[in-house]
Protein backbone atom coordinates (compact mmCIF):
# COMPACT_ATOMS: atom_id res chain seq x y z
CA UNK A 1 0.00 0.00 0.00
CA UNK A 2 1.48 2.91 -1.06
CA UNK A 3 1.95 6.11 0.85
CA UNK A 4 -0.48 8.17 -0.45
CA UNK A 5 -3.37 5.92 -0.20
CA UNK A 6 -2.29 5.59 3.86
CA UNK A 7 -2.46 8.89 4.02
CA UNK A 8 -5.64 9.46 2.78
CA UNK A 9 -7.24 6.45 4.85
CA UNK A 10 -5.77 8.75 7.71
CA UNK A 11 -7.05 12.08 6.71
CA UNK A 12 -10.54 10.39 6.72
CA UNK A 13 -10.08 8.63 9.85
CA UNK A 14 -9.85 11.76 11.08
CA UNK A 15 -12.24 13.34 9.81
CA UNK A 16 -14.80 10.66 11.06
CA UNK A 17 -13.32 10.66 14.70
CA UNK A 18 -13.74 14.62 14.63
CA UNK A 19 -17.35 14.18 13.14
CA UNK A 20 -18.26 11.69 15.59
CA UNK A 21 -17.10 14.16 18.47
CA UNK A 22 -18.91 17.36 17.35
CA UNK A 23 -22.10 14.98 16.95
CA UNK A 24 -21.49 14.03 20.06
CA UNK A 25 -20.90 17.41 21.72
CA UNK A 26 -24.00 19.00 20.08
CA UNK A 27 -26.23 16.01 21.66
CA UNK A 28 -24.70 17.15 25.17
CA UNK A 29 -25.49 20.95 24.36
CA UNK A 30 -29.11 19.85 23.68
CA UNK A 31 -29.43 17.98 26.43
CA UNK A 32 -27.97 20.74 28.65
CA UNK A 33 -30.31 23.48 27.02
CA UNK A 34 -33.36 21.22 27.21
CA UNK A 35 -32.48 20.37 30.93
CA UNK A 36 -32.18 24.31 31.31
CA UNK A 37 -35.38 24.81 29.58
CA UNK A 38 -37.58 22.62 31.46
CA UNK A 39 -35.70 21.88 34.88
CA UNK A 40 -37.75 19.17 36.87
CA UNK A 41 -39.70 18.84 34.12
CA UNK A 42 -37.31 17.32 32.12
CA UNK A 43 -36.02 14.48 35.20
CA UNK A 44 -40.26 13.58 34.93
CA UNK A 45 -40.16 13.44 31.56
CA UNK A 46 -37.41 10.82 31.76
CA UNK A 47 -38.69 8.85 34.63
CA UNK A 48 -42.24 8.42 32.90
CA UNK A 49 -40.81 7.11 29.60
CA UNK A 50 -37.87 5.24 30.87
CA UNK A 51 -35.48 6.82 28.05
CA UNK A 52 -33.98 9.33 27.51
CA UNK A 53 -33.47 9.75 23.95
CA UNK A 54 -37.84 9.85 23.99
CA UNK A 55 -37.80 12.04 26.70
CA UNK A 56 -35.79 14.49 25.01
CA UNK A 57 -37.58 13.69 21.48
CA UNK A 58 -41.34 14.95 23.74
CA UNK A 59 -39.51 17.72 24.94
CA UNK A 60 -38.70 18.68 21.53
CA UNK A 61 -42.07 18.29 20.25
CA UNK A 62 -43.84 20.10 23.06
CA UNK A 63 -41.46 23.21 21.69
CA UNK A 64 -42.22 22.83 18.33
CA UNK A 65 -45.99 22.80 19.39
CA UNK A 66 -46.17 25.80 21.29
CA UNK A 67 -44.37 27.91 18.76
CA UNK A 68 -47.25 27.61 16.56
CA UNK A 69 -49.38 29.15 19.26
CA UNK A 70 -49.98 32.73 19.41
CA UNK A 71 -50.10 33.39 22.63
CA UNK A 72 -50.73 36.84 23.43
CA UNK A 73 -50.60 39.22 26.95
CA UNK A 74 -53.71 40.07 28.82
CA UNK A 75 -54.71 43.62 28.27
CA UNK A 76 -54.86 45.95 31.53
CA UNK A 77 -58.69 45.68 32.02
CA UNK A 78 -58.65 41.90 31.68
CA UNK A 79 -55.32 41.17 33.95
CA UNK A 80 -57.12 43.55 36.39
CA UNK A 81 -60.99 41.82 36.39
CA UNK A 82 -59.03 38.46 36.31
CA UNK A 83 -57.17 39.93 39.83
CA UNK A 84 -59.89 40.50 41.56
CA UNK A 85 -61.96 37.49 40.52
CA UNK A 86 -59.19 35.61 42.45
CA UNK A 87 -59.05 37.71 45.62
CA UNK A 88 -62.27 37.16 45.61
CA UNK A 89 -62.26 33.53 45.63
CA UNK A 90 -59.67 33.35 48.02
CA UNK A 91 -61.31 34.98 50.64
CA UNK A 92 -63.97 32.60 50.17
CA UNK A 93 -61.85 29.98 51.21
CA UNK A 94 -62.32 30.02 54.49
CA UNK A 95 -65.85 29.44 54.65
CA UNK A 96 -66.13 27.46 51.20
CA UNK A 97 -62.81 26.04 50.63
CA UNK A 98 -63.92 23.37 48.09
CA UNK A 99 -65.92 25.99 45.84
CA UNK A 100 -62.85 27.43 45.94
CA UNK A 101 -60.51 25.48 44.92
CA UNK A 102 -63.16 24.41 41.81
CA UNK A 103 -63.82 28.23 41.21
CA UNK A 104 -59.08 28.28 41.11
CA UNK A 105 -59.00 25.77 38.41
CA UNK A 106 -61.80 27.31 36.12
CA UNK A 107 -60.16 30.79 36.42
CA UNK A 108 -56.95 29.50 35.78
CA UNK A 109 -58.14 27.75 32.26
CA UNK A 110 -60.15 30.97 31.45
CA UNK A 111 -57.29 32.76 31.66
CA UNK A 112 -55.32 29.93 29.52
CA UNK A 113 -57.93 30.14 27.18
CA UNK A 114 -57.74 34.05 26.73
CA UNK A 115 -53.79 33.93 25.93
CA UNK A 116 -54.28 31.72 23.63
CA UNK A 117 -53.70 28.19 25.17
CA UNK A 118 -55.62 24.95 23.91
CA UNK A 119 -57.40 24.03 27.06
CA UNK A 120 -59.76 20.98 25.73
CA UNK A 121 -57.33 18.55 27.32
CA UNK A 122 -55.68 18.97 30.55
CA UNK A 123 -52.78 16.92 29.83
CA UNK A 124 -51.79 18.88 26.78
CA UNK A 125 -52.45 21.91 28.71
CA UNK A 126 -50.28 21.27 31.63
CA UNK A 127 -47.92 20.53 28.54
CA UNK A 128 -48.48 23.83 27.14
CA UNK A 129 -47.96 25.10 30.60
CA UNK A 130 -44.24 23.48 30.67
CA UNK A 131 -42.69 25.13 27.83
CA UNK A 132 -43.39 28.71 29.18
CA UNK A 133 -43.56 28.10 33.25
CA UNK A 134 -41.53 24.89 33.78
CA UNK A 135 -41.24 25.40 37.68
CA UNK A 136 -45.44 25.52 37.81
CA UNK A 137 -46.19 22.61 35.71
CA UNK A 138 -45.62 19.91 38.14
CA UNK A 139 -47.57 21.71 40.72
CA UNK A 140 -50.13 22.50 38.42
CA UNK A 141 -50.80 18.80 37.71
CA UNK A 142 -50.88 18.26 41.24
CA UNK A 143 -53.65 21.01 42.48
CA UNK A 144 -55.76 19.43 39.11
CA UNK A 145 -55.56 16.09 41.07
CA UNK A 146 -56.89 17.73 44.26
CA UNK A 147 -59.58 19.96 42.17
CA UNK A 148 -60.46 16.06 40.71
CA UNK A 149 -60.71 14.76 44.47
CA UNK A 150 -62.62 17.25 45.55
CA UNK A 151 -65.39 16.80 43.33
CA UNK A 152 -65.39 12.66 44.82
CA UNK A 153 -65.44 14.66 48.97
CA UNK A 154 -61.82 13.30 48.71
CA UNK A 155 -59.44 16.29 49.88
CA UNK A 156 -58.43 17.62 52.96
CA UNK A 157 -58.52 21.07 53.81
CA UNK A 158 -54.51 20.89 53.92
CA UNK A 159 -54.50 19.16 50.38
CA UNK A 160 -57.41 22.28 49.29
CA UNK A 161 -54.87 24.64 50.73
CA UNK A 162 -52.35 23.50 48.87
CA UNK A 163 -53.94 23.30 45.62
CA UNK A 164 -55.12 27.29 46.19
CA UNK A 165 -51.32 28.04 46.65
CA UNK A 166 -50.46 26.00 43.13
CA UNK A 167 -52.78 27.51 41.52
CA UNK A 168 -52.29 30.71 42.31
CA UNK A 169 -48.36 30.37 41.63
CA UNK A 170 -49.69 29.59 37.51
CA UNK A 171 -52.31 32.25 38.50
CA UNK A 172 -49.63 34.84 38.96
CA UNK A 173 -47.23 33.82 36.08
CA UNK A 174 -49.90 34.20 33.83
CA UNK A 175 -51.08 37.75 34.51
CA UNK A 176 -47.78 38.43 34.90
CA UNK A 177 -48.16 40.10 38.48
CA UNK A 178 -48.81 39.98 41.90
CA UNK A 179 -52.48 39.49 42.60
CA UNK A 180 -52.24 40.99 46.37
CA UNK A 181 -50.39 39.64 49.35
CA UNK A 182 -46.47 38.56 49.03
CA UNK A 183 -45.17 35.53 47.42
CA UNK A 184 -43.68 34.51 50.36
CA UNK A 185 -46.66 34.02 52.31
CA UNK A 186 -47.43 31.67 49.57
CA UNK A 187 -44.07 29.28 50.71
CA UNK A 188 -45.08 29.10 54.01
CA UNK A 189 -44.89 32.86 55.65
CA UNK A 190 -47.94 33.73 57.71
CA UNK A 191 -46.92 37.83 57.49
CA UNK A 192 -49.84 39.52 56.18
CA UNK A 193 -48.50 42.71 54.39
CA UNK A 194 -48.93 43.53 50.95
CA UNK A 195 -46.64 45.80 50.48
CA UNK A 196 -45.53 44.14 47.29
CA UNK A 197 -48.58 43.56 45.26
CA UNK A 198 -51.31 45.59 44.58
CA UNK A 199 -54.70 47.22 47.14
CA UNK A 200 -56.80 44.40 47.43
CA UNK A 201 -59.72 46.02 48.74
CA UNK A 202 -62.08 44.23 51.15
CA UNK A 203 -61.47 39.92 51.00
CA UNK A 204 -58.22 40.63 50.01
CA UNK A 205 -56.59 37.06 51.11
CA UNK A 206 -53.10 36.44 51.02
CA UNK A 207 -51.81 32.68 50.95
CA UNK A 208 -51.12 33.40 54.28
CA UNK A 209 -54.50 33.73 55.47
CA UNK A 210 -55.51 30.83 53.43
CA UNK A 211 -52.81 28.48 55.61
CA UNK A 212 -54.84 30.25 58.53
CA UNK A 213 -58.22 29.37 57.15
CA UNK A 214 -57.41 25.80 56.68
CA UNK A 215 -56.69 25.30 60.52
CA UNK A 216 -59.64 27.19 61.11
CA UNK A 217 -61.56 25.14 59.13
CA UNK A 218 -59.98 22.07 59.80
CA UNK A 219 -60.50 22.92 63.61
CA UNK A 220 -64.16 23.18 62.79
CA UNK A 221 -64.23 19.40 61.14
CA UNK A 222 -62.32 18.32 64.65
CA UNK A 223 -64.96 19.93 66.40
CA UNK A 224 -68.23 18.35 64.47
CA UNK A 225 -66.61 15.22 64.63
CA UNK A 226 -66.12 15.30 68.92
CA UNK A 227 -69.45 16.70 69.20
CA UNK A 228 -71.96 14.32 71.47
CA UNK A 229 -69.17 13.17 73.89
CA UNK A 230 -70.68 15.20 76.35
CA UNK A 231 -67.33 17.31 77.39
CA UNK A 232 -66.55 20.59 76.84
CA UNK A 233 -63.70 23.84 77.82
CA UNK A 234 -65.08 26.29 80.43
CA UNK A 235 -63.45 28.96 81.50
CA UNK A 236 -63.50 28.32 84.96
CA UNK A 237 -66.83 25.49 86.44
CA UNK A 238 -69.75 27.71 87.77
CA UNK A 239 -69.46 28.55 91.46
CA UNK A 240 -65.57 27.64 91.57
CA UNK A 241 -62.34 28.32 90.89
CA UNK A 242 -60.49 26.77 87.13
CA UNK A 243 -58.56 24.01 89.26
CA UNK A 244 -62.24 22.88 90.41
CA UNK A 245 -62.19 23.62 94.07
CA UNK A 246 -64.85 25.93 95.79
CA UNK A 247 -64.37 29.36 95.86
CA UNK A 248 -64.69 30.41 99.59
CA UNK A 249 -66.97 33.25 99.62
CA UNK A 250 -67.09 34.14 103.14
CA UNK A 251 -66.57 37.51 104.47
CA UNK A 252 -63.58 38.45 106.49
CA UNK A 253 -65.04 39.11 110.30
CA UNK A 254 -63.33 41.60 111.97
Amino acid sequence: MSGLIIAILVAVLVVLVLAAVVVVAKKKRDSKQLQERFGSEYDREIDRTGDKKEAEGRLRQREERRAELEIRPLEAGARERYAQEWRALQARFVDQPEQAVRDSDRLVAEVMRERGYPVDDFDRRAQDISVDHPEVAENYRSAHAIAERTERGDSSTEELRQATVHYRSLFEELLETHVGGRRGAADGDHGHGRADGPVGGPGNADAGEIEQAAGVEGGRRNAAGSRGDGRHDAAAPQGGTRDGRPADNREETR
